[in-house]
């Protein structure tokens, strides 16, 4: 037998001592990231849900929401229609093609914190209706804060005396503050 002169070497123990961490595996966000990278659509909503009922999706039939996803989350399978969760970015354009009522509902996240949930085209017409009227009155209150602000502007008063100035004014004034009064029955 030939003669061991050579001290153990734990080979093994060596490899793992020298090996090198792994790297660490990336996020749900990064891969995210990545996916919606390469179909050019914007990530307006990180979070939020998505569902489709299976009992009344009669996607074999239609499939109008695979055709309409931008970044083709939802797909076919035999059991029905799928979601790649991490695809989704949550728009309405799977819930406006549907032509099932409650079919697809998706829950959503907004930057300001407001959650939204809608599974019809009448839900969604609503709410971008809301949320596009909500972005007019601001930006009318960010150009006109008062309403002499307006009157200043627009007001075609020149060359008349103060009393008719005052009365255009109450004019514009009234209507809004009936509004906001309550009639007593």
């Amino acid at each position: 037998m030939p003669q061991n002169d050579s001290p153990s070497i734990d080979i093994f123990g060596m490899l793992s001592k020298n090996a090198e961490k792994p790297a660490e595996k990336p996020n749900a966000k990064t891969i995210r990231q990545e996916l919606l990278g390469e179909s050019k659509c914007k990530d307006l909503f990180p979070e939020g849900t998505i569902t489709v009922n299976k009992y009344t999706c009669v996607g074999i039939q239609c499939k109008l929401c695979i055709k309409a996803c931008p970044t083709n989350a939802l797909y076919w399978t035999n059991s029905g229609i799928q979601v790649t969760e991490d695809l989704c970015i949550h728009c309405e354009a799977c819930v406006l093609c549907c032509m099932v009522d409650d079919c697809i509902k998706v829950t959503r996240k907004r930057e300001d914190g407001k959650t939204e949930t809608f599974s019809k085209p009448k839900d969604v017409t609503a709410l971008n209706s809301q949320i596009n009227s909500e972005k007019r009155f601001k930006r009318v209150k960010d150009v006109f804060p008062t309403e002499e602000a307006y009157l200043e502007r627009y007001a075609h008063t020149k060359g008349i005396p103060e009393e008719l100035k005052e009365q255009e004014k109450e004019k514009l004034v009234k209507p809004t503050q009936n509004k906001h009064k309550k009639k007593k029955h």
